[in-house]
C-alpha cells in the first residue's frame, strides 16, 4: 500500500528494482519499527530477480555480515569473505546500526562498500536512524553512506493504515468464511494502533479468529474487549526524534542543525522550541532531553523550555508555531 508517508520509499525502491544504470548508491531507508523497510528491500530483491534471473542478488542483516566475518577470521577465509561479498550484483544489508561500536565489521564493511561502489554494482541499506544520527558509526561510513539517496519512511498516517487494512480483509474472509465486521471497526482500529503496521495486522487477524471461534459478529465492543491489551499499549507517545524531526522540517532545518553546536538564532529557536515540545510531550528527564540534542546539558534544556514560555506569551508567530506543531505531533 502506497501513501503520502512512504510514496518517495517507494517510487526509489521501484526505481532501483527495475536494474539498468545505478543512479543513486547507496539506496539508504531508514524508519521507526514496523513501517516497511524490510519489506521494501525484499520487494526490491524480488523484482530484480524476476526482470534479471542472472543477477547476484544478496541480502542479509548487519548482524549476519557481522557473523560471516567473524566466522571467516576464526577459520581464516578473508578471501572467500571478500569474493562472497564482492562479486554480487546488488548488496542489501538490513539494519545497518547493529554494526555501530563494532570496529573490525565497519572495517571490512566500508572497503567491501567502496569494492562495490568502484564496481559500479547497487548497494541498498536500511536502519532505524538516518547515517547521520546512528552513534558509533564511523564518520567515513556515515559519509559513504549519505552519498546516494536517503529516504525516511514517515510514520503511517490514517488514511494508509485504513487502506492496509482494507487490503487484508479479503484474505480473513478466505479464512474465516463467515465472520462479519461491523461498520466501524477498521476505522477504529485505523485510528487506535497508529505506530507499527504488523501490530495493526496482528490485530485483524485476532479479531477474525476470535469471531470465527466464539461465533460472534465483530462489533466496536467485542474489538475493544477482545484487543483491550494491545489499544493500551498502541496509546500514542511521542519520540524526541520525532519532535526532532517535525520541527526540522516545519522550519526548512536539517536534522544535523538541530543537533549541531550552532548557535544562529535561525537554528537555535527551532531547537529551543523542539526541547520545549520534548519537555511538554514526553515523559523523559531534563539529561535525557539534553543528550538527543546533541549531548547538551539539561541546564540549556531549562533554559530553552523558560524562553519558549516567555515567547509564546508576547511573540504571536512562536506561539502558532507551538500549537501547530503540539497538534501535529499528537494526531
Amino acid at each position: 500500500m502506497v501513501g503520502k508517508p512512504n510514496e518517495l520509499a517507494h517510487a526509489a525502491a521501484r526505481r532501483v528494482s527495475e536494474g539498468g544504470p545505478v543512479t543513486f548508491n547507496p539506496l539508504f531507508l531508514y524508519g521507526g519499527v514496523g513501517l516497511g523497510k524490510t519489506h521494501l528491500m525484499h520487494a526490491i530483491a524480488w523484482e530484480i530477480k524476476a526482470r534479471q534471473p542472472e543477477a547476484k542478488v544478496l541480502y542479509l542483516s548487519a548482524e549476519q555480515f557481522m557473523y560471516r566475518f567473524v566466522q571467516s577470521l576464526r577459520f581464516k577465509d578473508m578471501i572467500g569473505f571478500k569474493e562472497m561479498f564482492r562479486s554480487v550484483d546488488v548488496l542489501m544489508v538490513d539494519d545497518v546500526q547493529f554494526i555501530a561500536g563494532k570496529e573490525s565489521t565497519q572495517d571490512e564493511f566500508f572497503h567491501t562498500f567502496n569494492a562495490l561502489v568502484d564496481q559500479n554494482k547497487q548497494i541498498v541499506i536500511s536502519a532505524d536512524r538516518a547515517p547521520g544520527e546512528i552513534t558509533g558509526l564511523e564518520e567515513r561510513i556515515k559519509s559513504r553512506l549519505q552519498w546516494g539517496l536517503v529516504v525516511d519512511l514517515h510514520p503511517t498516517d490514517y488514511e494508509l493504515r485504513l487502506g492496509i487494512l482494507q487490503s487484508k480483509v479479503d484474505l480473513q474472509e478466505r479464512l474465516y468464511p463467515g465472520v462479519m465486521l461491523a461498520d466501524g471497526v477498521l476505522e477504529f482500529l485505523a485510528h487506535r494502533i497508529s505506530t507499527n503496521v504488523r501490530v495493526l495486522e496482528g490485530a485483524l487477524t485476532r479479531l477474525y479468529a476470535f469471531a470465527s471461534l466464539v461465533g460472534r459478529e465483530v462489533t466496536l465492543e467485542v474489538a475493544q474487549d477482545c484487543l483491550a491489551d494491545i489499544l493500551r499499549a498502541s496509546d500514542r507517545k511521542v519520540t524526541i526524534d520525532e519532535i526532532i524531526r517535525k520541527v526540522a522540517d516545519h522550519y526548512n532545518l536539517r536534522l544535523s542543525d538541530m543537533l549541531s553546536p550552532r548557535r544562529a538564532r535561525v537554528v537555535a529557536r527551532p531547537r529551543q522550541v523542539a526541547m520545549f515540545l520534548a519537555k511538554m510531550l514526553t515523559s523523559k528527564s531534563l539529561p535525557e532531553i539534553g543528550r538527543r540534542f546533541g549531548g547538551r546539558d539539561h541546564t540549556t534544556v531549562i533554559h530553552a523550555v523558560r524562553k519558549i514560555e516567555e515567547l509564546k506569551s508576547v511573540d504571536h508567530q512562536i506561539s502558532e508555531d507551538v500549537e501547530l506543531l503540539r497538534r501535529m505531533l499528537e494526531a
